[in-house]
């Protein structure tokens, strides 16, 4: 069957989500055509909670690793014989064909068509008006998260906010140009923002906020180098009061400590048989280590750079809570091995953990308005410093002064520096540098380091179209240059 159908997106079938009392019970139940199945207040909360389940993809959250960490100087992938398809991304020879880069256009247009028949048919149910103008808030604000993982992979994107119900109308949808798409997603953000609540019952914790879609519009006026409304925005959140650090940075990534006050929006997991469970933790374990670094063993993915490790400046505590270099195997011998257990847990299968997946925290929050606030202009030992400084004191370091950052450009860079350590294996490094114009020359400077095969080009800041799409519409699809 042709992927058109996932570009196309009609929305002929929907894999629908159980009502429950626990938000993150997220079984599938049924199948159903959009036309006998959305007339409830049931059957929109079911297909909304289907809509956050759709963001633990593969091509969204479950991979999100090999666009954002594989990519850069902080991991590596493991080429196994023929199986090269991340070390693709890891050198730069990314192929048109490459799964990754199909499953994250082919899923984030499937979740979008649901979100699209989600706003296309509540309108016309009886329900609370209150509750129906959450979920259609709800609704924006995913659709432009998914908007916003879609224009920073591939730039210009088809912009589709209807339902397509006829498959020659897909046809018609060419990549839109990218100013469009974020003025789509600024547009869903801000009338999210304007309804969603600050925060929700326990039975409800994990879904939008008033504080995550502002710190989501904040962050992506910063991808524009829109500093002053970034900057203000950011500070909204910052305002809002319901957010701090935890004391501890290793707690951030405890199954006990899910949706807690540092969380602004996490991808919800949950462990149990259910394949609701996620599967970093066995992913990331070294291969071979059986069970002595996790149960039912790992995969030996991602692995942290030399570069990266040497990144943590003495008594970073962030860096024991983040990686290892080694592990004791049954036998008790010491194995050199570098792998990533920021996200350990015990799971009850392999790839079935209960820890969740952030993907805007509040120390993100913190060092994104310092770093709009730098770039609207720099202030010794003014505002960006501080908060700066918030977050190093947590990692127990000493603050920085303006001694040591004298000028913008010099904290521009203490603020990529502290984004890497910080945010380590979170999916932020490869979009950071390409946020802030350094990708080319950061990664081409460790070339021989991290195995570029050439130097990169402004060519390799966005990824590869899917051959599927242009094969199936030439005449509107057109590849990125370089590929």
């Amino acid at each position: 069957m042709k992927i058109l159908k996932t570009y196309i997106v009609v929305l002929a079938t929907v894999m629908l989500s159980s009502c429950s009392d626990e938000f993150l019970d997220l079984k599938p139940i049924s199948t159903a055509t959009s036309d006998n199945f959305y007339r409830t207040p049931d059957d929109f909360k079911n297909a909304l909670n289907g809509g956050y389940a759709g963001l633990r993809s593969g091509g969204i959250t479950a991979n999100s690793y090999v666009f954002g960490e594989i990519t850069s100087d902080n991991t590596v992938a493991v080429a196994s014989g023929s199986v090269t398809d991340q070390d693709e991304f890891d050198r730069f020879y990314i192929k048109t064909t490459n799964p990754f880069i199909s499953a994250r256009w082919n899923e984030g247009y499937s979740i979008i068509a649901r979100y699209n028949t989600i706003l296309d048919k509540i309108g016309g149910v009886t329900m609370d008006e209150a509750l129906k103008t959450r979920y259609i808030a709800e609704t924006k604000f995913l659709r432009a998260v998914i908007y916003f993982t879609l224009v920073r992979t591939y730039g210009d994107v088809p912009l589709i906010l209807k339902p397509v119900t006829n498959p020659d109308e897909g046809y018609s949808f060419g990549r839109s140009p990218q100013a469009e798409v974020y003025a789509q997603i600024e547009k869903d953000l801000a009338e999210a923002e304007a309804v969603l609540p600050v925060s929700y019952p326990a039975a409800d914790l994990g879904r939008a906020t008033k504080g995550a879609a502002k710190a989501y519009l904040g962050k992506v006026y910063l991808t524009q180098k829109k500093f002053g409304a970034a900057a203000g925005k950011l500070k909204e959140v910052i305002d809002l009061g319901v957010y701090a650090l935890l004391p501890s940075y290793a707690d951030v990534f405890r199954v006990a400590n899910k949706n807690s006050k540092e969380t602004v929006f996490e991808v919800q997991y949950k462990s149990g048989g259910a394949g609701l469970g996620n599967p970093w933790p066995n992913a990331f374990a070294p291969q071979n280590s059986g069970n002595a670094v996790i149960a039912f063993g790992g995969d030996g993915n991602n692995q942290p750079t030399a570069d990266m490790i040497a990144a943590y400046e003495p008594g970073d505590l962030r860096k024991d809570a983040s990686l290892a270099t080694s592990y004791v195997n049954a036998a008790g011998q010491v194995i050199p091995d570098k792998f990533i257990k920021k996200y350990y847990d015990v799971p009850v299968a392999k790839n079935d953990n209960g820890n969740n997946i952030p993907l805007i925290r509040y120390a993100d929050v913190l060092l994104m308005y310092a770093e709009a606030v730098n770039e609207v202009g720099y202030q010794a030992e003014g505002e960006a410093l501080n908060y700066l400084n918030m977050v190093r004191t947590r990692a127990g370091l000493a603050k920085k002064t303006a001694v040591d950052i004298p000028s913008q450009q010099a904290f521009r860079l203490a603020m990529e520096h502290e984004r890497r350590v910080e945010l380590a294996f979170e999916g932020h490094r490869w979009f950071d540098l390409v946020r802030t114009d350094r990708a080319i020359s950061v990664l081409n400077s460790k070339k021989e380091q991290i195995r570029l095969v050439a130097d990169l080009t402004a060519n390799n800041l966005v990824f590869p179209i899917p051959q599927s799409q242009i094969d199936i519409n030439k005449d509107k699809i057109k590849q990125n240059p370089g590929y």
